[in-house]
């Protein structure tokens, strides 16, 4: 990603009639200041206000559950130093003591030189669903791929790989496509393929490796297709 993209431009910043507003949001990260920026969303999955906090590294660590803190805190560090996406998996708590189970995927977050600055991407919530079998996985996503077109189908794999409702699913598929600069069914042909062709080759694939499909899939794009906006 490019610094001055927002991830959520022109999707009304997922608020979206009949889904928690703070299941799914983007977040920044710089690394000259260690300063964050957390989309509406990602303030509400934490306990906070929007507008009322400005998140640095600190504070995001104070959040992360006891036994995942080291965990996120040696990520970040590796982050820092290697100027690398990455992905992970983990507990926060927020504000009232409650605890969410979150996905963070982010790639690298580049200023007009080209340069890497920070790190950019999203949180999914998916408390919800966080028991969901993963041996489940493969026979749902095969099923989806022969009852639904492309993008309800791209749809399809993103609500059951994540826990997350319909509309949900459709902002974040919708999100990488702006953010990507492609055309959502492109992009959603891309998932399904990728999601298919990994739910096929291992019998209880991790959400790791959908997490970097779904972060990478606008790279595998054949160079044909023009990128376009939606």
């Amino acid at each position: 990603m490019v610094l001055g993209q927002d991830p959520a431009a022109g999707n009304g910043g997922y608020d979206v009639a009949g889904v928690r507003p703070q299941q799914v949001g983007w977040f920044r990260f710089y690394f000259d200041d260690d300063h964050w920026d957390w989309s509406d969303e990602v303030q509400l999955m934490h306990g906070y206000e929007p507008g009322t906090v400005s998140p640095t590294t600190e504070l995001v660590l104070s959040h992360k559950h006891p036994d995942d803190y080291q965990q996120v805190a040696t990520t970040l560090d590796h982050v820092r130093r290697q100027h690398q996406a990455f992905s992970t998996r983990h507990r926060i708590i927020d504000t009232t003591g409650r605890i969410h189970h979150v996905i963070v995927v982010a790639d690298k977050l580049q200023d007009e030189s080209g340069a890497v600055v920070g790190t950019s991407g999203f949180y999914v919530d998916v408390t919800p669903n966080e028991d969901r079998n993963q041996k489940q996985l493969s026979a749902t996503i095969a099923e989806i791929a022969e009852n639904r077109a492309t993008i309800e189908q791209a749809k399809g794999m993103l609500m059951v790989v994540y826990g997350i409702e319909s509309e949900a699913a459709f902002d974040l598929l919708r999100w990488r496509s702006q953010e990507a600069n492609l055309k959502l069914r492109l992009l959603a042909d891309r998932v399904v393929e990728d999601f298919v062709g990994l739910a096929q080759s291992e019998a209880a694939p991790s959400r790791s490796a959908f997490d970097n499909l779904l972060l990478t899939a606008d790279r595998r794009i054949v160079d044909s297709h023009e990128p376009e906006s939606n």
